[in-house]
């Protein structure tokens, strides 16, 4: 006997945005303004159209909720537990993306989001849906990441301090660092240049800035270069 199978099922995309700022590592959070949850802080997320694909819809859904242009999104991992969402059976897409907080403004466009704000990781509070899950996963990949990729430059400004570099890399590996070895490892991928200038309006003596080298990043790549924190 022949069974009707309805194909049709209904997938939503949820952002995991990293900042840091002022020491903080931090996540991007709307506030909710519709539907169920109305007021509560949650990830950036909606229901994908019929007429985009996932990736696509990944970058439209985090402009529209934060007011953030195309960034680049990787997929993290696909959410699927039966009782996920109250509104019955829908599948979550979930993504990840680092930038730099201090250049990129939040203005919400949708009526779906009454409010985008960074919201430092240890205190993040209990989320609607699975979205602390999902926050959990995006911590693990990124500490994943951090070690074997320079990525950690994508959430630092353009010059930065030794100190901010590793005051960055604890934040996220979650365990202190023992200052001295930091920075002869780090300094010694030969990734960082030294500038001609210090840091400003600060009350302690002044540190140098230094800047990622990317373009050299790429060329030892191509090298067969193997980055390892």
């Amino acid at each position: 006997m022949n069974r009707s199978i309805d194909y049709h099922s209904t997938f939503s995309i949820d952002c995991v945005i990293f900042g840091f700022d002022e020491g903080d590592l931090k996540i991007l959070l709307i506030q909710r303004a519709e539907e169920v949850h109305i007021g509560s802080l949650a990830l950036p997320g909606n229901i994908a159209r019929d007429d985009e694909d996932i990736d696509q819809g990944a970058a439209r859904i985090l402009n529209e909720l934060t007011g953030l242009e195309e960034h680049h999104l990787e997929q993290l991992y696909t959410f699927g537990d039966v009782n996920r969402h109250p509104f019955g059976r829908v599948i979550t897409v979930a993504y990840f993306a680092l930038l730099k907080i201090r250049k990129n403004k939040l203005k919400p466009k949708s009526t779906f989001a009454s409010n985008a704000l960074w919201i430092a990781v240890n205190q993040i509070p209990k989320l609607p849906f699975d979205h602390n899950k999902i926050i959990i996963k995006a911590m693990e990949r990124l500490k994943n990441k951090i070690r074997y990729q320079p990525i950690g430059f994508e959430l630092l400004p353009e010059k930065f301090t030794l100190s901010q570099l590793q005051n960055l890399y604890e934040s996220i590996l979650q365990v202190p660092l023992d200052k001295r070895n930091f920075r002869k490892k780090i300094l010694g991928f030969g990734l960082l240049v030294e500038l001609s200038e210090k840091q400003k309006g600060v009350s302690h003596r002044a540190a140098n800035l230094f800047k990622f080298d990317k373009k050299r990043y790429e060329h030892l790549c191509s090298l067969g270069f193997n980055f390892e924190l």
